[in-house]
């Protein structure tokens, strides 16, 4: 039994427990209290994933049902679909923030189904330890970050558009509503729950994780990232029984040597990566879709119910490393942050933690600031006010962006024209007046 399903297990006898003494009171008196709500691939026993329409039910009643949860919208898709947050915490003062991310990819339901349950077991526990977590700890879920997507079945959203290539351009809705809750809530820990297709014999671990590669990811955040993969998720889902693995990397059979590297780049649009760049501890977790051969016979909910159970174990990982490393953490983010105001250092516009940068890929000595005309200002002012970048009139109705910020590397990712994802070519400043 996992650690979620034992948890599962405690509330259900802790509430039967409370509702006996209730009912010993006599009719009048007695106030059964109503059992915590159940999503559809419970309900189903894993055969089928939670539909939208139960989601949005049971959203709801966690909502109505606890005083610790609260449910609110960040925006609709282009189809109509609401983007929820919702945000659960025994205390509005609570020093840390994790943020789990569900469902970019809306043919990967595995992780969004364990974010589901997550909101309803911290909003209903009664235990002592986790009534002590979120009375340190506020956690955040979008727990459908791409609903157009998940109603179609498919990875980009109705756009077609992968919500996990938007997180600079911030052209669509779904990676709107997450800049706006990045800049908002500034979370600690951000954990990005993706699934991944197999390759047989050399990538079939049932879990695989990995940190921000972006290189300009700030040492002490790098190192927290590293750490929560290394040392809290993959050992909690080896502990739960799930074979783990570094994504991207292809490793033999035998030796369990990497042998290539096939993604997880240092890409600074894609949410891991960008949270590297925003100072927050980020990381990946990608559970594997397919079966291991000989496939069960049982139908598709043992093995959906593999899938699910191996993200509840990195979620439960994240939560003991929030626990154990608090002050590291606040620590390393809040240096992190102020670094961009000392406006030193190069910024690396490519490379990544494993592969550094070409000399071509290196502001060794970046401006001062970056010039946008009026034009480039209308078409990319409030995407540059998602990020949560600062910027001063310079006349005849262009902005001034100065490199001198809390996020000074991501000004040159977003400006610069040598940047490979830049949003527009904006002039560089040298001197500052």
């Amino acid at each position: 039994m996992t650690p979620r399903r034992r948890a599962l297990a405690a509330l259900a006898a802790c509430t039967s427990a409370l509702v006996l003494p209730l009912t010993a009171l006599g009719p009048a008196q007695a106030t059964p209290a109503a059992p915590p709500p159940r999503t559809g691939f419970e309900t189903s026993g894993g055969a089928r994933w939670t539909t939208l329409d139960e989601e949005e039910r049971f959203l709801t009643a966690v909502d109505r049902g606890s005083d610790r949860a609260a449910l609110t919208a960040l925006g609709t898709t282009r189809q109509g679909r609401p983007l929820r947050l919702v945000r659960v915490t025994a205390s509005p003062a609570a020093p840390t923030t994790v943020l789990l991310v569900c469902g970019q990819h809306g043919d990967e339901p595995s992780g969004r189904e364990a974010c589901l349950t997550t909101v309803r077991d911290l909003a209903h526990a009664r235990d002592a330890r986790t009534r002590d977590f979120l009375a340190r700890t506020t956690v955040l879920v979008v727990p459908t970050a791409n609903p157009d997507g998940r109603a179609a079945g498919t990875r980009h959203n109705a756009d077609d558009v992968d919500v996990n290539r938007d997180h600079l351009a911030l052209r669509t809705a779904e990676a709107r509503a997450l800049a706006r809750v990045l800049r908002d809530h500034r979370p600690h820990v951000v954990v990005d729950l993706h699934e991944y297709g197999s390759t047989p014999p050399y990538y079939v671990k049932d879990l695989l994780s990995l940190w921000p590669r972006n290189p300009n990811t700030r040492g002490g955040v790098h190192e927290e990232a590293h750490t929560l993969s290394e040392r809290y998720v993959r050992p909690a889902a080896a502990r739960a029984g799930f074979t783990t693995g570094v994504y991207g990397i292809w490793t033999d059979p035998v030796t369990g040597e990497p042998v290539r590297q096939v993604a997880g780049d240092g890409q600074e649009r894609i949410l891991r990566n960008t949270t590297g760049v925003k100072h927050t501890v980020g990381l990946l977790v990608e559970t594997r879709v397919e079966p291991l051969p000989p496939a069960g016979g049982n139908g598709p909910a043992p093995d959906n119910r593999r899938r699910v159970d191996s993200q509840l174990a990195a979620v439960d990982g994240a939560f003991a490393y929030v626990t154990q490393r608090r002050a590291r953490i606040a620590g390393a983010t809040a240096t992190a942050r102020l670094a961009g105001l000392a406006d030193h250092g190069p910024v690396l516009l490519g490379g990544a933690d494993n592969d550094p940068p070409e000399p071509t890929e290196v502001l060794a000595d970046p401006p001062c600031a970056y010039r946008l005309d009026a034009a480039q200002y209308a078409e990319w002012g409030d995407e540059l006010a998602l990020h949560g970048i600062r910027s001063s009139p310079d006349g005849d109705g262009g902005r001034l962006v100065p490199l001198r910020q809390s996020l000074r590397a991501l000004v040159p990712l977003l400006l610069d024209a040598r940047a490979a994802y830049h949003v527009t070519a904006a002039r560089p400043v040298p001197r500052c007046p």
